[in-house]
This record gives C-alpha cells, sequence and structure tokens, in this order.
C-alpha cells in the first residue's frame, strides 16, 4: 500500500501554526513511508473563503517548503463529482430527500429541548415517498439507527460512537450545493487517501464519515487526530499566545526550519532530542509517537532554537534572510558591507532577523545623531583624548581587518592605562549611534576605514560642542 495523506485547509483566514503543525505531520508520515502527500483546498464556505486566504495558504507552506506531490486541489471546482455521488447515494438507497422547512427544525429542536433531549433531526422524511409542491428539498444520508460505529484512531485509540446519536447528515443544501461532510468523504475517497491526520477538532465529524463511506463501498482511511495546542498558561490558543499567520513568523524574523523543528516538539518527541534537522524528521517521525495530549507553547523554546539556526546556517542563506528583513524596514543595502559578512558578525548574539536587521541599519545609514542615554554615559569631554590617540593609530594601521583593529584597541587602552571597554564602548556609540553592535573590531571592518574615520570625528566634534 503506499501511503496517502492530504493536508486540507479551509481559506477562511490565514494558515495558523496548529494549521502548520498538521500539514507538518501530514507531510512528514507521507515523506517516512515514500508516499504521497496531497494539497486540498476545502473552500466549499464561499462567504467566507477569499483568495487572499487561499493565497497565505499557499505563500505559508511554500515558506515551510513543504511541497504537496499533487494539488492544490479546490473542492469548488469539484461540485459536478459531489453531485453525481450524490445520486448514487440516493438510488441505492442510502440518502433521501428532506423537504422540513427551517421553521420545523426549529420546532422539532426546541421541542427535544424541552424534553432536555439532544437536539438532532429525527428522520421525519426517511421513509418519505412523495415531493412536497413547491418546496426544493435538501439531500440527507441515511445514517445507521443501530449499533456502533468505531474510530480506531492512531492518536487516541479506540473512540466508539453509538449510531443512534448520529442524525441523518445534509449532504447536498437545497440550492444545490455539496456539505463540507460529504465533499471531504468523496475527495478521500477519488484521492485514495489512506491516512487521514487532522485536528481534534474533527472526530466528531469521523463516525459520520466513515458511514458514508462504508456505504459507498470504500474501504475507509486510518484516522490519526492531533490534540489541540494551547497557549503558554494552559488556555485555549489564540492571538495573545501567538495564534497568528505562519508568514508573521517570518515578518518577526524566525527560520522556517526553527519553526517546523519547533513544531514537530508540539506533541511529538524521540527521546530527549530538541533539535531535529528535516532529513531526520522524516527518518524519525511515525504519527503512533504523536501524544494524545494538547501541547502548550513555549515561545523562549522557538526563540533558542531560531537562535541556534542562525549560529549554525549556512552563510549565503542566512545573508539573503537578512536582505529580505532589511529592505522590510526600508534599508537599501545595494552599497555596504556584505550580507554574509553582516551575519557572521552578528549571528553568535542575535535572536531574530528582524532584531539583526534592526542592528544592522547604521551600516547603511549615516549616524545622524546618538542615543541620549549612550552618548551621555560615554561620549564626555574626558573621553575625547583617548579617541583622538586611537584615531592616530587607526589612520597608520596598514591592513583594516578585525585582528589589526582588535590589536590597536588593546595596545592604546594599554598605552592610556585605560581598561578595554573604556575606550570601545565610545568607539561603539561613535561609529553606530547607540550603544550595541556587533563585536567593535568586527564592526570597524565591516563599515571600512573612511566611514569608521568619518564618524569617529564626528563624534569627537560632538564632545567638543557639548563642553
Amino acid at each position: 500500500m503506499t501511503v496517502r495523506t492530504r493536508f486540507a485547509p479551509s481559506p477562511t483566514g490565514y494558515l495558523h501554526i496548529g494549521g502548520a503543525r498538521t500539514a507538518l505531520f501530514c507531510w512528514l508520515y507521507s515523506r517516512h513511508h515514500g508516499g504521497t502527500f496531497i494539497l486540498r483546498i476545502e473552500d466549499t464556505d464561499r462567504e467566507r473563503s477569499t483568495d487572499a486566504a487561499v493565497q497565505a495558504i499557499l505563500d505559508g507552506m511554500a515558506w515551510l517548503d513543504l511541497k504537496a506531490d499533487e494539488g492544490p486541489f479546490y473542492q469548488t471546482q469539484r461540485f459536478d463529482r459531489y453531485r453525481e455521488v450524490a445520486q448514487q447515494l440516493l438510488k441505492d438507497d442510502h440518502a433521501y430527500h428532506c423537504y422540513c422547512s427551517k421553521e420545523e427544525l426549529d420546532s422539532m429542536r426546541a421541542e427535544q429541548m424541552a424534553r432536555k433531549e439532544k437536539p438532532r433531526y429525527d428522520g421525519r422524511c426517511r421513509n418519505r415517498t412523495e415531493p412536497k409542491p413547491g418546496v426544493t428539498p435538501v439531500i440527507r444520508f441515511k445514517n445507521p439507527q443501530e449499533g456502533q460505529t468505531v474510530v480506531d484512531d492512531a492518536v487516541k485509540g479506540r473512540v466508539v460512537f453509538d449510531n443512534h446519536e448520529l442524525d441523518d447528515l445534509i449532504i447536498v443544501r437545497s440550492d444545490g450545493n455539496p456539505t463540507y461532510n460529504f465533499c471531504v468523504v468523496v475527495d478521500d475517497m477519488d484521492m485514495r487517501i489512506t491516512h487521514v491526520i487532522r485536528g481534534d477538532d474533527h472526530l466528531n465529524n469521523t463516525p459520520r464519515q466513515l458511514n458514508i463511506l462504508k456505504a459507498l463501498g470504500v474501504t475507509p482511511p486510518q484516522y490519526a487526530h492531533l490534540p489541540m495546542i494551547l497557549g503558554p498558561d494552559g488556555t485555549k490558543l489564540s492571538k495573545r499566545h501567538g495564534a497568528v499567520s505562519v508568514m508573521q513568523y517570518r515578518e518577526d524574523g524566525f527560520l522556517p526550519e526553527a519553526v517546523l523543528n519547533y513544531l514537530v516538539r508540539l506533541g511529538w518527541s524521540h527521546g530527549d532530542q530538541e533539535v531535529f534537522s528535516r532529513e531526520e524528521m522524516v527518518q524519525l517521525f511515525d504519527i503512533k509517537d504523536v501524544n494524545a495530549s494538547a501541547s502548550a507553547i513555549n515561545p523562549q523554546k522557538l526563540l533558542w532554537l531560531n537562535q541556534h539556526y542562525i549560529k549554525t546556517g549556512d552563510l549565503k542563506r542566512l545573508g539573503e534572510e537578512l536582505g529580505w528583513h532589511l529592505t522590510r524596514i526600508g534599508v537599501d543595502f545595494s552599497k555596504g558591507p556584505s550580507l554574509e559578512g553582516l551575519v557572521k558578525a552578528q549571528q553568535e548574539r542575535a535572536k531574530t532577523f528582524k532584531e539583526m536587521a534592526e542592528g544592522s541599519r547604521f551600516f547603511f545609514e549615516e549616524v545622524k545623531g546618538y542615543d541620549p542615554q549612550a552618548a551621555a554615559k560615554n561620549l564626555t569631554p574626558d573621553v575625547a583624548p583617548g579617541l583622538m590617540t586611537l584615531r592616530e593609530k587607526l589612520v597608520a594601521l596598514p591592513d583594516w581587518t578585525a585582528p589589526a583593529l582588535h590589536d590597536a584597541l588593546n595596545s592604546t587602552a594599554e598605552s592610556l592605562g585605560l581598561k578595554l571597554g573604556k575606550l570601545a564602548q565610545p568607539l561603539r556609540v561613535a561609529v553606530s549611534g547607540g550603544g550595541v553592535s556587533p563585536p567593535i573590531d568586527a564592526t570597524l571592518e565591516l563599515l571600512g576605514r573612511e566611514t569608521s574615520l568619518k564618524r569617529l570625528d564626528r563624534a569627537v566634534e560632538y564632545i567638543k560642542s557639548q563642553a
């Protein structure tokens, strides 16, 4: 059997962190078994589905590099097929026309609730043979009224549903449009899905879908319902916890490999291992190892992972990511130090590329002013002589390299009887405008001789003006 999984989001919003984890688990399971991963867009909710939401899903999947082997398929392009299957169910007496009005249904449910019964359709049209004049009916599936439907879930274990608790589901509305649960069944059947991996909010849909599949004579797939993701405080995940678009994580400066590594550990583990390459995930992942309990997000762990991948990533690729972020904040990096050099100088400390991009501004833009607190502490009259002595040393340097600059700083501080920080920090403020930069020798090398000396001169003039 060839494993075939599918990720089937509804385009009613962005691709959020829970959806991305489902997509990852589906992708990993298919890759682990040498199978096929399918992307299906469940866009039958025409009022809420938008082209922008579809694009947000595609963008998120592309950024995470979760490439589909087939698709994307769109349910709105398959309506004729759904209607064909519905007619087959009618013909085989597994479905029927229901002529009940909204008023009738509301009254029925009100009476059931008054009797403290679970509101459900009571099947009053189930054996009706005559149409109701002037009424366009819906089509309902004839759910078994006796026995049980058992879901042998790969994550939840054995889950049993009594069939009499399941009412006769509408599969085609009166306007001729199929309903979600019916479309899912037909798609899974036609696409030969072997494993349905999805959120456990779909678990209650599963017995109905299983019964339709059985009526169609189809062997059902293996189901695996993933537990929900909670906020750090154990409550339902919301925007304040980080339930945002996957692409927001890129905008916030995270790498896709960090996000994937973070997601795979939300409910799945392999011993105590925390860091996984994509290849290791594919090799080690199995749905049976997914925990049935809900997982809570941990923003600090995501930051830790991101910092790990910044420290260990390929400089060329990391430089391209830095360039993307610099463009976002309006920095023209066409003239200035290399992006790879900037990454190398900052990768030991930076946790996100958003942070790194902001910290790189001064390499490409003129320092028009100084951070007031940093200037008050470091650009003081007693510092000017030391900076001027250092300038003479720097001007005389034959090689403008970080090691040579480091030696020049050390020897100048030593000759003046100063600790290195008493000279290096004023120099940092002079060339960057603030109190934070990469190591000062690397900073000077990246800025270049001309720019560094120009900014040093400006700082000395600033000090004199404040005296």
